[in-house]
Protein backbone atom coordinates (compact mmCIF):
# COMPACT_ATOMS: atom_id res chain seq x y z
CA UNK A 1 0.00 0.00 0.00
CA UNK A 2 2.88 2.53 1.15
CA UNK A 3 4.31 1.31 -2.55
CA UNK A 4 1.27 2.41 -4.23
CA UNK A 5 0.94 5.95 -3.10
CA UNK A 6 4.90 6.59 -2.90
CA UNK A 7 4.60 5.20 -6.70
CA UNK A 8 1.32 7.89 -7.14
CA UNK A 9 3.32 10.81 -5.69
CA UNK A 10 5.89 10.01 -7.61
CA UNK A 11 3.94 10.13 -10.82
CA UNK A 12 2.74 13.52 -9.50
CA UNK A 13 5.50 14.54 -9.04
CA UNK A 14 6.36 14.34 -12.83
CA UNK A 15 3.39 16.07 -14.14
CA UNK A 16 4.45 18.88 -11.62
CA UNK A 17 7.94 18.85 -12.72
CA UNK A 18 7.17 18.67 -16.54
CA UNK A 19 4.27 21.56 -16.15
CA UNK A 20 6.52 24.08 -13.68
CA UNK A 21 9.47 23.64 -16.53
CA UNK A 22 7.58 24.45 -19.41
CA UNK A 23 5.81 26.97 -17.47
CA UNK A 24 8.60 28.86 -16.71
CA UNK A 25 10.47 28.61 -19.92
CA UNK A 26 7.61 29.79 -22.13
CA UNK A 27 5.98 32.42 -20.41
CA UNK A 28 10.17 33.48 -19.50
CA UNK A 29 10.27 33.29 -23.76
CA UNK A 30 7.34 35.51 -23.74
CA UNK A 31 8.74 38.13 -21.34
CA UNK A 32 12.29 38.13 -22.79
CA UNK A 33 10.82 38.41 -26.21
CA UNK A 34 8.61 41.15 -25.50
CA UNK A 35 11.45 42.98 -23.41
CA UNK A 36 14.10 42.68 -26.71
CA UNK A 37 11.25 44.26 -28.58
CA UNK A 38 11.07 47.25 -25.97
CA UNK A 39 7.49 46.37 -25.58
CA UNK A 40 5.75 48.66 -23.27
CA UNK A 41 4.93 46.73 -19.46
CA UNK A 42 1.12 46.60 -19.90
CA UNK A 43 1.99 44.15 -23.28
CA UNK A 44 4.36 42.71 -21.99
CA UNK A 45 1.64 41.47 -18.86
CA UNK A 46 -0.90 41.09 -21.34
CA UNK A 47 1.28 38.60 -23.35
CA UNK A 48 2.63 36.88 -20.68
CA UNK A 49 -0.38 36.14 -18.94
CA UNK A 50 -2.29 35.44 -21.97
CA UNK A 51 0.61 32.97 -22.38
CA UNK A 52 0.43 31.56 -18.76
CA UNK A 53 -3.32 30.69 -18.82
CA UNK A 54 -3.74 29.33 -22.49
CA UNK A 55 -0.21 27.45 -22.56
CA UNK A 56 -1.19 25.90 -19.16
CA UNK A 57 -4.70 24.97 -20.23
CA UNK A 58 -3.39 23.63 -23.38
CA UNK A 59 -0.17 21.42 -21.44
CA UNK A 60 -2.78 20.56 -18.56
CA UNK A 61 -5.22 19.27 -21.52
CA UNK A 62 -2.27 17.96 -22.94
CA UNK A 63 -1.45 15.81 -20.53
CA UNK A 64 -4.94 14.35 -19.44
CA UNK A 65 -5.25 13.40 -22.75
CA UNK A 66 -2.02 11.13 -23.35
CA UNK A 67 -2.56 9.73 -19.77
CA UNK A 68 -5.81 8.72 -20.59
CA UNK A 69 -4.45 7.23 -24.19
CA UNK A 70 -1.91 5.32 -22.31
CA UNK A 71 -4.61 4.04 -20.25
CA UNK A 72 -6.95 3.18 -22.67
CA UNK A 73 -4.29 1.13 -25.26
CA UNK A 74 -3.24 -0.60 -21.73
CA UNK A 75 -6.95 -1.73 -21.57
CA UNK A 76 -7.33 -3.06 -25.21
CA UNK A 77 -4.31 -5.18 -24.68
CA UNK A 78 -5.94 -6.73 -21.47
CA UNK A 79 -3.37 -5.16 -19.08
CA UNK A 80 -4.60 -4.31 -15.72
CA UNK A 81 -4.42 -0.36 -15.12
CA UNK A 82 -5.71 -0.09 -11.20
CA UNK A 83 -2.17 0.85 -10.33
CA UNK A 84 -1.93 3.69 -12.75
CA UNK A 85 -2.30 7.37 -11.84
CA UNK A 86 -5.66 9.43 -12.41
CA UNK A 87 -5.62 11.20 -16.19
CA UNK A 88 -7.55 14.31 -14.77
CA UNK A 89 -5.03 14.88 -11.97
CA UNK A 90 -2.29 13.92 -14.09
CA UNK A 91 -3.52 16.94 -15.93
CA UNK A 92 -4.74 19.38 -13.02
CA UNK A 93 -1.13 18.79 -11.67
CA UNK A 94 0.38 20.41 -14.98
CA UNK A 95 -1.63 22.81 -15.49
CA UNK A 96 -1.60 24.14 -12.16
CA UNK A 97 2.79 23.94 -11.51
CA UNK A 98 2.54 25.63 -15.19
CA UNK A 99 0.34 28.41 -13.46
CA UNK A 100 2.45 28.77 -10.39
CA UNK A 101 6.09 28.55 -11.63
CA UNK A 102 5.02 30.37 -15.03
CA UNK A 103 3.72 32.86 -13.32
CA UNK A 104 6.98 33.42 -11.76
CA UNK A 105 8.90 35.33 -14.55
CA UNK A 106 5.46 37.67 -14.80
CA UNK A 107 6.01 39.12 -10.72
CA UNK A 108 9.02 41.74 -10.92
CA UNK A 109 6.50 43.10 -14.21
CA UNK A 110 3.21 43.07 -12.19
CA UNK A 111 5.01 44.06 -9.19
CA UNK A 112 6.56 47.26 -11.12
CA UNK A 113 2.84 47.91 -12.47
CA UNK A 114 0.82 47.47 -9.42
CA UNK A 115 3.05 49.89 -7.38
CA UNK A 116 4.47 52.20 -10.08
CA UNK A 117 8.21 51.64 -9.52
CA UNK A 118 9.35 52.38 -12.87
CA UNK A 119 12.38 50.42 -12.36
CA UNK A 120 15.07 49.93 -14.75
CA UNK A 121 16.09 46.48 -13.77
CA UNK A 122 12.56 44.79 -13.97
CA UNK A 123 13.92 42.60 -16.59
CA UNK A 124 16.96 41.70 -14.28
CA UNK A 125 14.56 40.85 -11.43
CA UNK A 126 12.38 38.78 -13.36
CA UNK A 127 15.56 36.97 -14.62
CA UNK A 128 17.13 36.23 -11.05
CA UNK A 129 13.51 34.89 -10.27
CA UNK A 130 12.85 32.82 -12.89
CA UNK A 131 16.60 31.40 -12.38
CA UNK A 132 15.59 30.16 -8.54
CA UNK A 133 12.26 28.89 -10.07
CA UNK A 134 14.58 26.54 -12.73
CA UNK A 135 16.63 25.97 -9.25
CA UNK A 136 14.02 24.52 -7.57
CA UNK A 137 12.78 22.45 -10.61
CA UNK A 138 15.74 21.14 -10.52
CA UNK A 139 15.96 20.32 -7.28
CA UNK A 140 12.52 18.46 -7.68
CA UNK A 141 13.32 16.77 -11.07
CA UNK A 142 16.59 15.32 -9.06
CA UNK A 143 14.37 13.95 -6.65
CA UNK A 144 11.64 12.52 -8.94
CA UNK A 145 14.10 11.56 -11.89
CA UNK A 146 16.78 10.03 -8.78
CA UNK A 147 19.35 11.93 -10.53
CA UNK A 148 22.56 14.01 -9.33
CA UNK A 149 21.17 17.33 -8.24
CA UNK A 150 23.84 19.64 -9.86
CA UNK A 151 23.19 17.41 -13.12
CA UNK A 152 19.28 18.58 -12.95
CA UNK A 153 19.99 21.99 -11.81
CA UNK A 154 22.30 22.65 -14.52
CA UNK A 155 19.80 20.99 -17.28
CA UNK A 156 16.91 22.82 -16.23
CA UNK A 157 18.78 26.53 -15.76
CA UNK A 158 20.32 25.71 -18.64
CA UNK A 159 17.58 25.01 -20.66
CA UNK A 160 15.57 28.43 -19.37
CA UNK A 161 18.62 30.44 -20.09
CA UNK A 162 18.96 29.41 -23.96
CA UNK A 163 15.08 29.80 -24.67
CA UNK A 164 15.62 33.47 -22.77
CA UNK A 165 18.59 34.21 -24.65
CA UNK A 166 16.65 33.26 -28.33
CA UNK A 167 13.73 34.68 -26.99
CA UNK A 168 15.16 38.14 -26.12
CA UNK A 169 17.48 38.43 -29.39
CA UNK A 170 14.69 37.26 -31.94
CA UNK A 171 12.39 40.17 -30.50
CA UNK A 172 15.42 42.89 -30.22
CA UNK A 173 16.26 41.40 -34.20
CA UNK A 174 12.34 41.84 -35.41
CA UNK A 175 11.95 45.43 -33.60
CA UNK A 176 14.35 46.41 -35.17
CA UNK A 177 14.09 45.30 -38.34
CA UNK A 178 10.50 46.10 -37.86
CA UNK A 179 10.48 49.65 -37.13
Amino acid sequence: MKDKIKQHIEDYLSEFVYGGIDGAVTTFAVVAGATGARFDLKIILVLGFANLIADGFSMGVGSYLSSKSSIELMQKRGESVKDEPSPVINGLMTYLSFILVGLVPLLAYLVDYIFGWGADNVFLLSILSTALAFWAIGLLKSRVAKTPVVRAVFETVSLGLIAAVLAFVLGDVLERLIT
